[in-house]
């Protein structure tokens, strides 16, 4: 939009703006310069607008000036600069910055007066810690930058910067090592971002489906942390990762399913210890998939293989429930995903006092009514801890969980059997952004092995992934095998 008449300006941002009553105008004169200050209220800093423009127009000794004189030499603010369109100024006083529009002057003075309104950096909420650094992403892109940054302090550090969104105008940065991360990867996650045609981007969450290489698989695609040193050290490793303005939630790119299964406290432990718990996560792993499906097979198909007294005992439970072990495991099933949903959507202490009862009073008292056994309430129960062992997979999870438990109770064990091939087979052909989705064991990478379900020390690892598609497979360490 070309405008050049002062006034004509002015009428042009104030129907931009709808005439909005927080659309702050200001009148200074300056220089014997008719200017006018446009900026929005409470979401513009107001005491760096009056100390850093409006004061030091007001006291300027300069009897004219250009406009790159106003930037240089008449107002102080830190970040200022011209523009030519007055749409795109338009767009950055909805941000919350400044324009300035001066008489005789065919370009707007856009400044940086966003007002610092966010939560304090402290540990994130869903990612507890035990050992090493305690600070989480805000909603704020800069202070999630400055974190990576502190973290990262090299000039090979690249950063990418687009906006997203055709209201929203959500900035979405791609942050990666230049000498690292592969550059067919990064241009290609750019190419996608850059190509989403959407209203508005309110979480980084909404890149996720256009981002996916799989559509419509059930599968995780994408790595989500709230963690900085998670995401510094998965650049490191050659991986992209993708922060957006008002979402405390990082991606990165490419991922393995492997991913899920380490956690950040693993690096600041001993590899023996590590091994241990990362094994036990495995273990929980099979245990909620398997374990509902498992126990309905065998009543109904297979019976024979349990031991005589744990038969009885399972037959004694059992007695008088009016329905099948099949229907009976997708009951709880339901039921305890209702709760769970309850649980979590409730007010906190609410919530709190809700599972108790669920769990407790209501599991109880319906297997004293009959309704349902013992022993099905417990598997669930086993199956609903052991969730949260692998938290980012929990989705994934609950669907293969009910997706076992029809085949164990349509088809018995082989079932299951034939279920589990053909999930394997689909994980082994599963590759996106060049990378095998169940690598470094299928296919087998002699070299990421040491950081696999078992963990060498840090010393040994010396070598970056090579299922991660990056350009120096060398780390810069003097590691020992």
């Amino acid at each position: 939009m070309e405008v050049v008449d002062l006034k004509e300006k002015i009428d042009y941002i104030k129907s931009s703006m709808n005439n909005n009553k927080d659309l702050i105008e200001r009148y200074v004169v300056c220089a014997s310069k008719n200017t006018i200050i446009f900026y929005l209220n409470e979401q513009a800093n107001e005491i760096a607008i009056q100390k850093y423009i409006i004061n030091p127009m007001q006291n300027t000794k300069i009897s004219s000036f250009d406009e790159d004189t106003f930037i240089k030499k008449v107002i102080s603010i830190g970040d200022a600069k011209l523009e030519t369109d007055l749409n795109v100024a338009i767009e950055e006083l909805s941000k919350g910055n400044t324009i300035i529009l001066i008489e005789g002057f065919e370009k707007i003075v856009v400044c940086t007066t966003v007002a610092p309104q966010q939560r304090s950096v402290q540990e994130p909420p869903n990612s507890a810690v035990i050992y090493g650094p305690r600070e989480g992403f805000v909603e704020n892109i800069k202070t999630n930058l400055n974190l990576i940054r502190k973290r990262l302090p090299s000039p090979k550090l690249k950063i990418e910067e687009m906006d997203v969104g055709y209201y929203t105008k959500t900035k979405v940065m791609l942050c990666y090592m230049e000498d690292i991360a592969d550059e067919n990867i990064a241009k290609k996650i750019k190419e996608r971002i850059s190509k989403i045609n959407i209203d508005g981007i309110i979480d980084s969450h909404y890149l996720v489906s256009f981002l996916e290489e799989k559509k419509g698989s059930i599968f995780k695609q994408i790595g989500k942390t709230e963690k900085p040193d998670i995401v510094v050290a998965k650049m490191l490793e050659g991986r992209i990762a993708i922060i957006v303005d008002n979402s405390p939630v990082v991606l990165t790119l490419p991922f393995v399913i492997l991913e899920d299964l380490q956690n950040s406290d693993d690096y600041y432990q001993r590899s023996f210890r590590v091994g241990v718990v990362r094994f036990l996560r495995l273990i929980g792993l099979f245990m909620s998939i398997l374990l509902p499906g498992v126990y309905v097979a065998i009543q109904l198909y297979h019976y024979r293989i349990i031991p005589l007294k744990f038969l009885v005992s399972i037959i004694n439970s059992s007695q008088g429930i009016p329905f099948t072990p099949f229907v009976e495991m997708l009951f709880v099933i339901v039921l305890f995903e209702i709760l769970f949903e309850a649980s979590l959507r409730m007010p906190k202490y609410i919530g709190m006092a809700l599972s108790i009862v669920g769990a407790l009073v209501l599991g109880d008292t319906a297997v004293k009514a009959g309704l349902i056994s013992s022993p099905a309430v417990m598997i669930i129960a086993l199956t609903g801890i052991s969730f949260y062992t692998i938290p980012d997979q929990t989705a994934q999870i609950s669907v293969l969980r009910l997706l076992f438990t029809l085949l164990g109770g349509a088809l018995g064990l082989l079932g299951m059997v034939i279920g589990g091939v053909m999930l394997i087979t689909y994980l082994v052909e599963f590759n996106a952004y060049d990378t095998p989705y169940l690598s470094p064991y299928a296919p087998y990478i002699k070299n990421d092995i040491k950081d696999g379900i078992f963990k060498k020390e840090t010393i040994a690892l010396h070598t970056r992934p090579k299922s991660i598609p990056n350009q120096k497979i060398k780390r810069k360490s003097k590691g020992v095998e």
